[in-house]
């Protein structure tokens, strides 16, 4: 028997020789594979999560615009004949006031000027203007501050006291006059006829920018 064998050991236990029984080694890929797998899992979980918290600012940050959006677009438009809260109703009678109050062309005073060498021109313009309602004061040759040194269609000259909106209305009639100031305290307004004056605006295209003067289109809808 040999040294190796242990007490009372023998037959198929004996060892023998000098060969000796291999300890298989501990595996240790199968735990590097292990781990490997645990810390992609953790990786994962952990991205997730930054999402799902990136999702919720966002959320909410969504939430408000939305809302935001939804009080804009979700004002009804008063419904003509609809009752007000005093009970009166809102037919065509209690529309709207135009937005922007305009002389009437009665209360303004025009005095036209001819700065051109057109014999006439400024008689025959003040009867037109005439005849759309304005009042006309003096009508002859420019001064000699404008004699024929108005290149453009006309000036629209006023005290800085004039209301400008005494210019827009006499202005509709007359595309591409300009305007200026002078010392007079007087509300009458100068036109002065210069080199590019064809004829005045047509009565009907003159009548509709009043209209739209008087009053503006609402600004556009916003889109829901």
């Amino acid at each position: 028997m040999s040294m190796l064998t242990p007490p009372g050991m023998g037959g198929k236990y004996r060892v023998t020789g000098a060969a000796y029984p291999r300890m298989a080694r501990p595996r240790r890929r199968r735990r590097i594979v292990l781990a490997v797998l645990g810390s992609l899992l953790g990786l994962a979980l952990l991205g997730y999560g930054a999402v799902q918290l990136i999702g919720v600012f966002r959320g909410d940050d969504g939430k408000r615009n939305t809302s935001a959006a939804a009080k804009d677009c979700a004002t009804p438009a008063p419904k003509t004949g609809a009752k007000s809260a005093s009970g009166a109703g809102s037919g065509p009678a209690a529309s709207a006031k135009p937005a922007v109050a305009l002389p009437q062309p009665g209360q303004i005073t025009v005095n036209v000027y001819n700065a051109t060498p057109r014999a006439g021109l400024a008689k025959a313009v003040g009867d037109e203007l005439k005849k759309r309602g304005f009042t006309i004061g003096q009508v002859g040759n420019a001064p000699a501050d404008f004699d024929k040194k108005v290149p453009a269609a006309g000036i629209l000259v006023g005290s800085p006291k004039t209301d400008q909106a005494a210019f827009s209305v006499l202005g509709v009639n007359l595309a591409g006059a300009t305007h200026q100031t002078d010392a007079r305290e007087t509300a009458d307004i100068d036109l002065i006829l210069g080199d590019a004056f064809k004829e005045l605006t047509p009565k009907e295209e003159a009548d509709k920018a009043l209209a739209l003067l008087a009053n503006p289109a609402p600004p556009a809808a916003k889109k829901c």
